[in-house]
């Protein structure tokens, strides 16, 4: 194996004169990702959730080692140490969000998943950050009384065992994205690798809890439906391993702007496709949970970007000489080491990385990107 790792050169982005293929692309991403609490709700069952996600990651595995098999060759012990603590942490929230998922609605599911959003940056505070606006503060507010109001638009009574274990996945998903983020600040971490390894750790995992239940892998794969296996194929392939590439190459052709938006529409789909085809339950007091929540991590999202925007912006002037200061607008590519790549891989999941410009996974999904990390992000920013 290798033990260097070149710095990847990021020309300034130059979007392309017809942005609809990339938008089509990222927005196919967002429509997985959504439809995948579905999926998983419809092809497992409690009892079978270890042994239903070890043949989804070792699918997904095989795929995206195929993928990145030219890169193989450089693959370091970093990459492969950093990889295994974040593929534990996934399987943490893999097992959560299945789990959860069988215990409540596919639209709860991928709307409470999206508290990630607000979480994160909660979590993250460190020494010598700025503090968050009041603003982000009421966006959080508003995001937790849409929690509230979803979880009790059947009448008043205790959150489902679902939903308070998909807000503990939104929560495990915020963590993993900080330990990403904080992982690859100054190491060399390729995505592919790192991603791949992560996965494998995971479906290892997976394997080894399987055997411990009265349902292996074996015992799983042989009682899955022919309609099982075609939505197990879809988590692993489309919501995993397409929504990887599809990211890795709209960031080289689209602002990270534009990438945000478009991926951070999944909880709207995700909850469209519980009512439309899952036939989730539909009451004035869960649309309107529903609406406080995605205008809540909306703005979020939105005022914490700012944030972050102003903080670099203002810690790159101070670095500067005069006269640099003066010529900033050059556009010179930017030399980085890549960073790890963490929404959602492919949560119910959405994927198992995070929206590659997002701060914090907009969902599940929301974790290919934070995964494709904060190493693209301040390389493009």
């Amino acid at each position: 194996m290798s033990t260097e790792t070149r710095p990847l050169t990021i020309e300034p982005v130059k979007p392309t004169t017809n942005p609809r293929p990339v938008d089509l692309a990222l927005l196919a991403v967002a429509v997985a990702w959504g439809s995948s609490y579905l999926a998983a709700k419809d092809a497992v069952t409690t009892d079978g959730v270890f042994g239903f996600l070890a043949i989804r990651f070792g699918i997904a595995v095989v795929a995206l080692a195929l993928v990145v098999a030219p890169r193989l060759r450089g693959l370091v012990g970093t990459e492969v140490a950093w990889g295994a603590v974040f593929g534990a942490i996934l399987s943490v929230i893999l097992a959560l969000e299945t789990f959860g998922v069988t215990k409540t609605s596919s639209a709860n599911a991928g709307l409470i998943i999206s508290l990630t959003i607000v979480i994160t940056p909660l979590l993250d505070r460190r020494v010598g950050v700025p503090r968050l606006p009041a603003t982000f503060f009421c966006a959080v507010a508003m995001a937790v009384a849409g929690v509230g109001l979803l979880t009790q638009s059947g009448g008043f009574a205790a959150p489902s065992l679902g939903d308070f274990l998909m807000l503990l996945a939104a929560m495990a998903r915020s963590v993993h994205v900080i330990v990403i983020s904080r992982a690859s600040a100054g190491r060399k971490l390729d995505p592919a690798r790192t991603t791949l390894v992560q996965f494998i750790v995971a479906m290892a995992v997976f394997v080894v809890l399987s055997a411990t239940t009265e349902r292996g892998v074996v015992e799983v794969a042989a009682h899955l439906t022919a309609r099982s296996w075609f939505l197990v194929l879809h988590l692993a392939l489309t919501c995993t391993v397409f929504a990887f590439v599809v990211q890795m190459w709209a960031a080289r052709r689209t602002s990270a702007a534009r990438v945000s938006v478009l991926l951070g529409t999944e909880p709207l789909w995700a909850a469209a496709i519980g009512v439309v085809v899952g036939g989730d339950p539909v009451t004035i007091v869960g649309v309107l949970g529903a609406a406080l929540i995605l205008t809540g991590t909306y703005l979020a999202r939105t005022v914490e970007g700012q944030s972050d925007r102003t903080d670099h912006d203002a810690a790159a002037d101070a670095m500067k000489p005069t006269a640099a200061r003066s010529s900033s607008s050059s556009s010179s590519p930017t030399t980085v080491p890549i960073a790890a790549v963490a929404r959602s891989t492919a949560v119910p999941d959405a994927a198992g990385w995070t929206p590659v410009v997002a701060k914090a996974p907009s969902s599940a999904s929301s974790t290919i990107s934070a995964s494709i990390s904060s190493r693209w992000r301040s390389a493009r920013n």
